[in-house]
């Protein structure tokens, strides 16, 4: 079995990770967590010699109208020189203005003005940084009645003026799917093949609201079968990039990361 598959490394797991070293692709991070000098780099140090290290950026705010934090970038540039990670990643999206970081990961509007904005953070990240940067579609509960495209057109037209990456989330893409009433399939048809680096997958919530059902991309429980299903379509389509299990809320042991990580690979020796 091919083993191309890895896993979110969180605090519980990282121990046990270092004293039994099982068999993963490689471990993705939130780089922000590791950019104040904690005892956490130590420990990534040394699993580094193990593991391929994935950087999955949160804050950079890549869709904020106003300019991109020059210190985060400087920040997120030593992590990048000390762990020389096999990807590096942000959001379709934006967290912060005028100095004000939101807790969460917000949607922007689909508009010729926003796309020459996000590409030019984009082109200005990926510089400051000196690599490639994957940028992976939102979890989104709401869209803007004024976007002149939609979002698999936007992505692949920042891929096309950037040269970025795609790090195809399909939990997410399940999630808006599910809210906002498109047709998954013929997303992931629109994006851009070549470009699509990565794959997230993870679980989500089933809420009412209000009388209607909305998921909320939570990343708290096993990825689901429609998911999986959408996994398989992706595969065949993409062929059997490196996948990522999220799992960030309600952690549960590292033995069900690594199995949701084996199917992930055993999907992907089926359909590729």
């Amino acid at each position: 079995m091919t083993t191309v598959a890895g896993i979110g490394l969180r605090a519980a797991h990282v121990a046990e990770i270092m004293g039994t070293r099982p068999p993963a692709g490689f471990l993705e991070v939130h780089a922000e967590n590791y950019m104040t000098g904690s005892p956490a780099l130590v420990a990534l140090d040394d699993l580094r010699r193990d593991y391929a290290i994935s950087l999955h950026g949160v804050g950079l705010s890549l869709g904020s109208a106003g300019n991109l934090d020059t210190r985060h970038l400087a920040r997120f540039k030593s992590l990048v020189e000390r762990f020389e990670p096999l990807f590096v990643s942000e959001h379709l999206a934006w967290c912060a203005t005028a100095g004000i970081y939101f807790n969460d990961l917000l949607p922007l509007p689909y508009t010729e003005e926003a796309l020459d904005l996000f590409c030019a953070h984009v082109s200005e990240a990926q510089d400051a940084l000196g690599r490639r940067l994957l940028i992976e579609n939102p979890a989104a509960y709401l869209r803007f009645r004024y976007s002149t495209m939609d979002e698999a057109e936007f992505l692949s037209a920042v891929v096309a003026r950037t040269g970025c990456g795609v790090l195809c989330d399909l939990n997410n893409l399940y999630v808006n799917a599910q809210n906002l009433g498109f047709e998954p399939s013929a997303y992931l048809d629109a994006l851009p093949a070549h470009a699509v680096a990565e794959i997230h997958l993870a679980g989500h919530h089933c809420n009412d609201a209000a009388g209607r059902r909305i998921l909320i991309d939570d990343h708290g429980s096993q990825v689901s079968e429609p998911v999986w299903a959408l996994y398989a379509q992706a595969i065949g389509r993409f062929g059997h990039v490196p996948t990522l299990i999220e799992w960030d809320t309600r952690i549960p042991p590292l033995s069900v990361l690594l199995a949701e990580a084996h199917r992930a690979n055993s999907l992907g020796d089926a359909h590729a």
